[in-house]
């Protein structure tokens, strides 16, 4: 029969709705049964294994874990939550950066160990760099290569004319933090971090960001936090320094920017591509339009009855995408 273990790992798997695991250790009670001399026991569990595994197949149902940390209440209006399922080989970026975001993840997953000798992991990382260039890819990458939920903070609900209120939703969200283990996401943080010795700043904004840096400051919780700004030159000096790590991202180079293009296209033929057409169209677009010009003359070619993308549809994708951002 069972062992306790096992009968605790099945509770825990189907609790965490992740079926692999559930299934992997029920085969592990067939086997057990099976060398006891449980022949017929071991038989039909296996039976219902492969049916059950058969079924998932058949519905379509995807054998993850299920998004069971949901913010309730007044946090409910203040996080959205995902489960991302990108790992590091959906991410195009520059050596440095990929190295950078692996030194991380060994980090976080070794964390146990960095403490025994009286270290801890990074807990915090702020990406800076212009539009479409991976930023926020990196977080979900970075939640989904961990399996652990990616809370992005709806600062359009966060930030409020009322005095006193931001910041209170600020201690709910770090609350959030210390409760919680997940990736948690500030996107344009710019608009809650912006320089304090700006002209136009205000009372009650320097008293935001005054929260929101001491907020920083204390977190020691296990859960990261991330923050991305297209607009670095914005933030208040303060803010590179309350980060453990500050990654810099930069347009595609132009293998980076093939890399892009393949990766995007791998369903169809690219035979006889004109890469030094293609690169000269790419140049300046970021990964983000890159893809969006893959998937337009993608569909194109899906559309006309081909699973070929012609040199002159993704140059003409290309060049549409650098025409929408100069409209």
């Amino acid at each position: 029969m069972a062992t306790a273990d096992q009968v605790k790992a099945l509770v825990r798997s189907h609790a965490d709705g992740d079926d692999s695991h559930f299934y992997a250790v029920a085969m592990q009670v067939a086997a057990r049964a099976a060398k006891a001399g449980q022949s017929r026991f071991s038989q039909e569990l296996r039976d219902l294994v492969d049916a059950g595994k058969s079924a998932s197949r058949q519905t379509g149902r995807e054998v993850r874990p299920t998004p069971v940390a949901q913010p309730k209440g007044d946090l409910a209006g203040l996080l959205a939550v995902a489960y991302p399922e990108e790992r590091f080989g959906d991410l195009v970026v520059e050596p440095r950066v990929r190295a950078v975001l692996e030194r991380v993840l060994t980090e976080q997953r070794q964390q146990d160990r960095l403490r025994e000798y009286g270290f801890a992991p990074v807990r915090s990382i702020l990406l800076i760099g212009p539009p479409g260039t991976g930023k926020t890819l990196s977080a979900s990458v970075l939640a989904g290569e961990l399996h652990l939920p990616l809370f992005v903070i709806r600062l359009d609900a966060v930030i409020t004319k009322f005095m006193g209120e931001t910041s209170a939703k600020l201690r709910l969200i770090f609350d959030a933090v210390e409760e919680t283990r997940g990736i948690y996401f500030f996107d344009e943080v710019d608009a809650l971090a912006g320089d304090r010795s700006s002209a136009n700043d205000v009372g009650e904004i320097r008293r935001v960001l005054n929260s929101f840096l001491q907020f920083l400051e204390q977190h020691r919780s296990a859960s990261m936090l991330a923050a991305a700004t297209n607009h670095p030159q914005l933030l208040d000096r303060a803010m590179f320094r309350r980060f453990d790590t500050v990654v810099e991202y930069s347009l595609p180079t132009v293998d980076q920017a093939r890399e892009v293009i393949r990766n995007r296209l791998a369903s169809l033929s690219t035979r006889g591509f004109g890469w030094k057409r293609i690169d000269q169209a790419a140049v300046d677009l970021s990964h983000s339009e890159i893809t969006l010009a893959c998937e337009v003359a993608a569909k194109q070619a899906i559309l006309a009855g081909t699973p070929r993308v012609t040199t002159d549809a993704l140059v003409a994708a290309l060049e549409e995408r650098r025409h929408s951002r100069l409209r």
